[in-house]
């Protein structure tokens, strides 16, 4: 049973968390990754590694398709926003080839790709979401400041910003592509990861605080004991036929739970939820091998604390082996700072 994670970029942790499972479940099994990028370090740990064109090449599906000919792989797991709604649309043509792909629905991941479109989402089925406009649906004389603005489709906080005044909210809707701006929450920011089964029911879920954002992704963050946040992730990733893992974002602003995102993919910060209890990669590898697995929805640690840090890979450029197609050195066997 050999698992091809693509895009591999700096997700270190999530193909390590594979690696393990596999090693206790199936220690034939091999974690494969593709990349574009020769210098995504998520490459060199793990068994073997590709270069891939980037998503919208018309290139990239028979690229995708001939690595996992060679490598046996099946099960696929694609980990960023813009592959997702392609391989939602090739899931029945994987599986002729005897591969599992880890992907809700086209219909789902419209939705969740598109900001605006989620916050109809949440409208519509009484989900509680802060107030959010289109550009031509702003009237300015009754805005109450601060807002706040961001790209409508998008990742990583990329160009969201507050805004704190009509000056500036007009300067913004000018230099973002494509934006949204929505009533600015205050308090508590929080994401919650939910892992369903291959019917969309919830299996695991583990909420936490965002204590400090870099890049959109929680640099150190705390588990939370949190059962109304819990009872709202399910509930959401039901009603949308999630499949696999799903990272839900909100705010509890004044005491009530608001929603803004959702993410059908592995978040940033998986290794926290994994430490505290809900190994979302066993039980997905388990869950692929047939076993049926059982709702654990409180099986996690609260009070989990998560701080980040940079370590370095270094890797001897005088050795032409280090960026050919083929299988990766261990991780030990680099430098490591």
């Amino acid at each position: 049973m050999n698992v091809l994670i693509t895009a591999a970029s700096r997700r270190v942790p999530l193909i390590r968390f594979f690696k393990e499972a596999l090693e206790k479940l199936n220690p034939d099994g091999k974690v494969i990754t593709s990349d574009i990028n020769s210098l995504s370090p998520g490459l060199y740990f793990s068994d073997k590694f590709y270069y891939a064109p980037l998503c919208n090449s018309p290139d990239y599906i028979d690229t995708i398709k001939k690595i996992c000919k060679a490598e046996n792989i099946s099960l696929l797991i694609p980990t960023i926003d813009e592959e997702l709604p392609i391989y939602a649309s090739l899931v029945e043509e994987f599986k002729r080839l005897g591969i599992r792909i880890i992907v809700s629905s086209e219909k789902a991941i419209g939705i969740c790709n598109d900001k605006y479109l989620t916050y109809e989402y949440f409208c519509e089925n009484n989900i509680p979401t802060p107030l959010t406009y289109m550009p031509d649906k702003i009237e300015f004389s009754k805005l109450v400041y601060p807002l706040f603005i961001k790209p409508r489709f998008g990742r990583g906080s990329v160009n969201s910003f507050i805004v704190r005044s009509e000056r500036e909210l007009k300067f913004f809707l000018d230099y973002i592509d494509e934006p949204i701006v929505q009533e600015y929450l205050r308090g508590i920011e929080f994401t919650i990861d939910v892992l369903t089964d291959f019917d969309s029911r919830v299996i695991a879920s583990v909420p936490r605080e965002r204590l400090l954002i870099r890049s959109g992704v929680t640099d150190r963050g705390i588990t939370m004991s949190n059962p109304e946040i819990v009872s709202w992730g399910k509930r959401i990733a039901e009603k949308m036929g999630i499949i696999g893992p799903v990272n839900i974002q909100g705010k509890i602003d004044h005491g009530k739970i608001k929603f803004f995102e959702i993410n059908p993919r592995f978040s940033g910060s998986i290794p926290l939820t994994i430490k505290s209890g809900q190994n979302f990669p066993e039980l997905l590898l388990r869950m692929h091998m047939g076993e049926k697995v059982e709702p654990r929805i409180e099986g996690y640690k609260s009070n989990l604390l998560m701080i980040c840090y940079e370590q370095g890979l270094f890797i001897d450029m005088n050795s032409s082996d280090n960026f050919k197609n083929g299988e990766a050195k261990r991780p030990e066997d680099y430098d490591l700072f």
